[in-house]
């Protein structure tokens, strides 16, 4: 899944005094003892998110709830499996399981559940959902992309995502995410992903399954955001 409201921008910074671009700093996987840092940003990113919005609808106790269910994915799931795509000032995070580790083991399953109170019922119901409908075939897996909002609208997200989409282009799978808003989805086009279904639980917000299929060979650089 990923943030709300990122806005469309490109992969270069303008420099202090506005007279020239300067490039951005390639992403770098996060060590292990940067995971209660990013799952801070993460929980920032996500605080306004549909779907944990519905599944937290207490904001006071949202961003607390939201730090421990990250902070269990990147330590219990993420970092022993695959690579959590950051930056240098950790503002934001990608995080992605390779072919064949996307599957939540029960361990994980029942951590996440106890972030979440008394309505357990909610996010269980639609994270198992999500689990059975997800694509079978091997591929790249974005489980959660998000921006901190002070550094929303620089293109971090797009450069956060393009090591591994370069990887899914080079070895010829595809990458695959949960859009949580339209808004999402629409950007996540931009970047070649396609829409294959729309799935809610219980009367949540959809989320939009969408996949990409590995770019030919030579094919431009497709958009940002």
């Amino acid at each position: 899944m990923s943030i709300p409201n990122v806005r469309l921008a490109g992969s270069t910074s303008t420099g202090t005094n506005g007279s020239s671009p300067s490039p951005a700093p390639n992403p770098r996987g996060a060590a292990a003892h940067e995971a209660g840092h990013l799952a801070q940003t993460l929980a920032e990113a996500f605080m306004g998110d549909p779907i944990f919005s519905w599944m937290v609808p207490s904001e006071p106790r949202r961003q607390a709830r939201l730090r421990r269910f990250f902070g269990f994915e990147l330590r219990h799931l993420v970092l022993p499996r695959g690579t959590a795509w950051t930056s240098e000032q950790l503002s934001g995070a990608a995080l992605v399981l390779p072919p064949k580790a996307w599957s939540t083991p029960p361990r994980v399953v029942m951590l996440q559940g106890l972030c979440f109170g008394p309505r357990v019922d909610r996010p269980a119901g639609l994270l198992a959902q999500i689990e059975r409908l997800h694509l079978r075939e091997p591929h790249y897996y974005f489980a959660y992309i998000g921006v901190a909002p002070t550094a929303q609208g620089q293109g971090l997200g797009s450069r956060l995502m393009a090591p591994t989409l370069e990887r899914c282009d080079a070895e010829g799978l595809p990458a695959y995410l949960e859009a949580s808003s339209e808004r999402n989805a629409a950007l996540y086009e931009r970047l070649g992903f396609r829409l294959t279904r729309e799935v809610s639980f219980a009367g949540s917000p959809p989320l939009r399954l969408m996949v990409r299929p590995p770019a030919p060979s030579g094919s431009p650089h497709r958009g940002s955001y």
